[in-house]
């Protein structure tokens, strides 16, 4: 650890750094916490808005196999290529069928279907408006969304947000271990910059680990390499590492459009009663393999799920991972997101996170209104730091 006389000499250099990439960034950040709030509650408050869609009549018929679901959609026309089909046990829950994209790059928004036959109960109310804020969040709207250089922008943002983290905590860092009981309790009788100051600082500290989850998980989203990095580390190696991903596709085999009843079969087979919601998503490009991910019933969060590859041609498993033989490290990888909006401690984790996240905008204004204070201070005075906030 640093020494405190060491640090009182580079606490001017660091307050410059965190300043001045503060002001640089904080637009951002703001513009990324907000949004990042947002959909804290994105899938609860699409359940309650959609209730009425989500549900059908249990009939005494059959449901309609996959193949059966997308044959009578495409008669009755109206609709894109599908990519993707979710399916509940639950006999009194509709599907939901997702879309490729279009020759634009947009997604045309889902819709539920009535299992027993295919007729559209109506789109998802709210998934427009979340899809906008996803890319926001992610990519500021800008051209090329995860390819374009919005997302570089947003990774390198949250680089910087490590940065004025662990800048901000040396900043903080008290002369004396008794002084740390102050850390946690802003000073609100105070007025201006003062009271400036102590809000953003204290409350700063109040949501650093928060923030630092939720940069390195963040992270994982913007750099390949950083995903790579973290892959390695974390997970067993298998061959499945080192197959690159390729391109999506319409999910044609030899100019044969796919079986996906096939490949439902074996997961059943292999399944039986034991999930509550399985997504099959169809094969990339030219591929024969299906993708299916499932959920048991009552899972605490979205990646406790197991994952199958199937190829729908000969109905064979080409590889498993269940959710409940990965090691820790693997479980760590397949919920990313859950780690990164909270949810992987329940609603109480995601509320938590929502908060935090939506604290975001006070830091731009403190920070911004200390700068200029600053300013004004050093303009009006030969001698700037004696009127400083103490520990500036």
């Amino acid at each position: 650890m640093l020494s405190f006389m060491n640090m009182r000499a580079i606490k001017p250099a660091l307050l410059q750094v965190h300043s001045i990439i503060g002001l640089a960034f904080s637009l951002v950040l703001a513009l990324m916490g907000i949004t990042g709030a947002t959909m804290s509650f994105e899938d609860e408050i699409e359940a309650y808005l959609n209730a009425g869609l989500m549900r059908v009549e249990a009939r005494p018929t059959p449901r309609l196999t996959p193949d059966e679901l997308i044959a009578r959609l495409r008669a009755a026309g109206g609709v894109g290529k599908v990519s993707a089909v979710t399916l509940s046990s639950n006999l009194a829950v509709a599907a939901r069928v997702r879309f490729v994209r279009s020759e634009d790059s947009s997604r045309p928004s889902s819709v539920y279907v009535d299992p027993y036959d295919a007729h559209v109960l109506g789109k998802p109310r709210g998934e427009d408006f979340f899809v906008t804020i996803r890319k926001l969040h992610r990519w500021l709207l800008l051209p090329g969304d995860g390819n374009g250089y919005g997302r570089t922008i947003t990774g390198i943002t949250t680089v910087c947000l490590v940065v004025l983290l662990i800048s901000g905590l040396v900043l903080r860092w008290p002369p004396r271990a008794g002084s740390v009981k102050m850390w946690l309790k802003p000073n609100l009788m105070l007025r201006g910059r003062g009271l400036h100051r102590s809000l953003h600082a204290v409350v700063g500290t109040w949501v650093l680990p928060i923030y630092l989850v939720i940069a390195s998980t963040g992270l994982w989203y913007s750099f390949e390499w950083y995903r790579n990095g973290a892959t390695w580390l974390l997970s067993r190696p298998t061959a499945a590492m080192t197959q690159p991903k390729p391109p999506r596709g319409t999910g044609t085999a030899d100019g044969r459009a796919i079986a996906l009843d096939r490949a439902w079969s074996t997961f059943l087979h292999e399944q039986g009663s034991r999930f509550a919601t399985a997504q099959l998503t169809l094969p990339a490009g030219a591929g024969t393999i299906v993708r299916i991910r499932s959920w048991v019933q009552g899972v605490s969060h979205e990646g406790a799920r197991d994952e199958f590859r199937v190829d729908a041609v000969t109905g064979q498993i080409l590889s498993s991972e269940i959710y409940a033989d990965k090691t820790i490290g693997e479980r760590i990888l397949s919920s990313v997101l859950d780690i990164h909006r909270g949810s992987i401690l329940g609603w109480p984790g995601k509320l938590l996170f929502m908060l935090a996240a939506g604290l975001m905008p006070l830091f731009m204004i403190t920070g911004i209104l200390l700068y200029l204070s600053r300013r004004k201070l050093k303009r009006v005075s030969r001698q700037p730091l004696r009127s400083l906030v103490p520990g500036e």
